[in-house]
């Protein structure tokens, strides 16, 4: 009697915890193009600069063909064309690799700004392998969005080269949220106030402050230290990360990939504000 009941209750058990791994959302624990695309369309959000965008969004067919990003005094910056239309269609996987994770091409030129080469130092071995082997059967498009001009010295390279970066355990954790929104996101890039030379990491690491100006007019970058959260629920966060919508109903602006991070897991998302919530507390950016 009792071996019955206890085989029907490990039985239940096991359903149980499939269940909520399943109602979870899919782990991935080596390279894959279920990985590449959800990293790609999701949260680290390559379109959102890769893609040309006409008044009314992102135009049918051109999925990153390349676009103007930016022009200001400092460079014009153009995201390349990384379909197997653009120049990056001769590339070997490693050479895209270290394109995409070093910021130096196939002919040792360098990627420069807003391509947040600083962080892509830090996306994984296998979470890379997925992006290029997404992006090696994304649709060729044959388009030339022009090449990037810089008045401002480039470096030679943004640090030594880079033999592996391991995996970070998925999870609702402070290190995996870390991973997503550094490397990943790049979160961190546009909500940390910037110095002469970029974003000061190391002493205004997401304190805001950063105007972006397009069509949609002028957005800054909010504090996304408990500073400027603490007064929103996870709920609220989640809104405003996801779906661009403020407590109100009040619409976000622009450059925030808003569609794409509206593709995040819960668990993902849950990830993120878990580590913001842990950054020392910083008063707005520029103050």
């Amino acid at each position: 009697m009792f071996e019955k009941h206890g085989s029907r209750f490990a039985t239940l058990l096991l359903f149980s915890i499939l269940f909520v791994m399943a109602a979870e959302g899919p782990a991935f624990s080596e390279p894959s193009l279920e990985r590449g695309k959800y990293l790609v369309e999701g949260p680290a959000a390559c379109g959102n600069c890769h893609t040309p965008k006409g008044p009314d969004g992102e135009i049918p067919g051109m999925d990153l063909a390349g676009m103007l990003v930016e022009k200001n005094d400092a460079f014009t910056a153009i995201a390349g064309n990384i379909t197997s239309g653009g120049s990056v269609g001769s590339w070997s996987d490693e050479e895209l690799a270290k394109a995409i994770r070093e910021g130096i091409r196939p002919d040792g030129s360098v990627i420069g700004p807003p391509m947040p080469m600083g962080l892509y130092r830090g996306i994984s071995d296998d979470d890379l392998k997925s992006m290029v082997m997404y992006l090696r059967q994304v649709p060729a498009v044959d388009n030339d969005p022009g090449t990037s001009q810089y008045n401002i010295p480039l470096p030679p390279a943004y640090g030594p080269p880079i033999t592996s970066v391991a995996t970070v355990p998925e999870g609702v954790t402070v290190e995996y949220g870390a991973y997503l929104a550094g490397p990943i996101a790049h979160c961190t890039e546009c909500h940390t106030t910037f110095g002469e030379k970029g974003p000061m990491f190391d002493t205004h690491l997401g304190a805001g402050g950063f105007e972006f100006h397009g069509p949609w007019g002028t957005s800054t970058a909010s504090n996304i230290t408990p500073t400027g959260l603490d007064t929103y629920s996870d709920t609220e966060l989640d809104g405003m990360i996801r779906k661009g919508v403020r407590p109100g109903n009040a619409r976000m602006l622009p450059p925030m990939p808003y569609p794409y991070l509206a593709r995040m897991t819960d668990n993902d998302l849950a990830a993120i504000v878990l580590y913001l919530r842990s950054l020392p507390p910083l008063p707005d950016g520029g103050k």
